[in-house]
């Protein structure tokens, strides 16, 4: 072999070692610019998938369409070569009882997936969004798919398709540049989110249980506002007030009747003032109803109403402060029962979460983006709230792309060149987790 030869021989040796190493480190071997360059050609097949997530109808009720969205989900994790499974949650609500005051008779599918690394000492990931919604099937007409300038518009787009499709497009772009220095990462999607995970919480807590961070893709900030992660989300509960009384005619004989109408806007008025923003308490009457003609006194009349608290005891009082006062009655001879559930439970930030959170803001700092870390609840609750329940590791909200709008009829959406900068975010943070850097 001539000198030439043997040189050209150890360049390319060089070169398939360099290789070598790249692909064991896997991203980490990226820069900063070469993710940004790979997150800038992602974007547009994220904006497709969030399309086609968006067109499916997926409310919590949609039986079908949760079917549909989540048999469309569960392909791409398979594409991208994640061992998936459907689950049909083992609990069956017997009755419309969630967190959100109503429900289906059964609650959508789970996608489970499970990406094996190639490191034994690696760490253990799980990554969770949900794929339902608020809205009734046929809203799709009102509000289809659209980007109008710097905003994708549609129906569950920012709660939380984004979610969906954020993870969609970090897994590819891990799997562009060869990242394997991980245990295991687990995704899970949902079809119960908005009603309280009823059937999935129990799948979501154990598996919280079994992982070092649990990473959650609800929305990452306002349409304004920097990007914003959380390690605090609030408490829910619901109330249900019924007032029994008796049924008359209003014109010929109202004295004969029992108005259960005025009894509950007596109660109402007099539970007014249990919130307590300071401890961030807060108690929402949100729906109500009553007699059923014009013409006769209500027999009955109930409402429902909403509460948030950022630590369970808080609960305690309040049910209690509730009891005390149902007691007080302007119709005396009214009947007035009450009904306190506690949903899902608060989020509390904690050490871990804060350490991993810092690592997180200096990641951001690096790729120059804003990321403000919120350790106070602020009204919203969400299902890392459940994956915190049964472990000790850090537990991370709002991962997720930066939107406005959810729970609106016409005007959700995400920003659109918030979208790429995220996807930086979480793929860098996916390494430093998985490769036991940032734990």
């Amino acid at each position: 072999m001539s000198a030439s030869s043997s040189s050209s021989f150890s360049r390319l040796r060089r070169a398939a070692l360099a290789l070598a190493a790249m692909t064991a480190l896997g991203a980490q071997a990226q820069t900063v610019p070469e993710l940004h360059a790979l997150a800038a050609k992602e974007q547009p097949a994220l904006m497709k998938t969030l399309q086609q997530l968006v067109e499916i109808e997926s409310g919590s009720s949609d039986r079908q369409g949760l079917d549909r969205i989540a048999g469309v989900i569960a392909q791409r994790l398979r594409e991208l070569g994640g061992q998936v499974q459907l689950i049909d949650p083992d609990k069956t609500i017997a009755s419309p009882t969630s967190d959100a005051g109503d429900g289906p008779a059964k609650v959508g599918q789970i996608v489970q997936a499970s990406f094996k690394g190639g490191n034994a000492n690696g760490k253990r990931l799980m990554l969770i969004a949900h794929m339902d919604t608020v809205y009734q099937r046929g809203g799709l007409k009102q509000q289809p798919f659209r980007i109008d300038g710097n905003h994708a518009y549609g129906l569950g787009i920012a709660d939380d398709k984004q979610g969906v499709a954020t993870i969609l497009h970090a897994l590819a772009m891990l799997k562009s540049v060869g990242f394997k220095d991980y245990a295991e990462i687990t995704v899970l999607i949902n079809g119960d989110e908005e009603i309280g995970s009823p059937g999935s919480n129990p799948l979501i807590t154990k598996l919280g249980g079994e992982h070092d961070a649990v990473l959650s893709f609800e929305g990452g900030g306002g349409p304004t506002s920097p990007d914003t992660i959380r390690l605090a989300t609030s408490g829910i509960a619901s109330v249900d007030l019924k007032v029994k009384g008796r049924s008359s005619h209003a014109g010929a004989a109202p004295e004969k009747g029992i108005n259960a109408l005025t009894e509950l806007s007596h109660q109402i008025l007099q539970t007014r003032d249990l919130s307590d923003p300071k401890r961030g308490l807060h108690l929402n009457w949100t729906m109500s109803k009553a007699g059923s003609v014009r013409n006769a006194i209500p027999e009955r009349a109930e409402a429902q109403g909403d509460a948030r608290a950022d630590r369970f005891s808080d609960f305690d009082a309040l049910e209690a402060e509730l009891r005390k006062r149902i007691q007080n009655k302007l119709v005396p001879d009214a009947e007035v029962t009450l009904s306190f559930n506690r949903g899902r439970p608060p989020l509390a930030a904690t050490d871990a979460s804060r350490a991993l959170a810092a690592k997180v803001k200096a990641l951001a700092d690096e790729q120059k983006l804003e990321l403000v870390v919120r350790d106070r609840p602020t009204g919203g609750g969400t299902d890392a709230a459940y994956a915190s329940l049964a472990t000790k590791a850090p537990v991370i909200e709002g991962l997720g792309v930066r939107g406005f709008g959810a729970h609106s009829s016409d005007s959700e959406y995400v920003v659109v060149d918030a979208i790429a900068p995220k996807l930086v975010l979480v793929t860098r943070v996916v390494m430093a987790i998985g490769s036991g850097k940032a734990l």
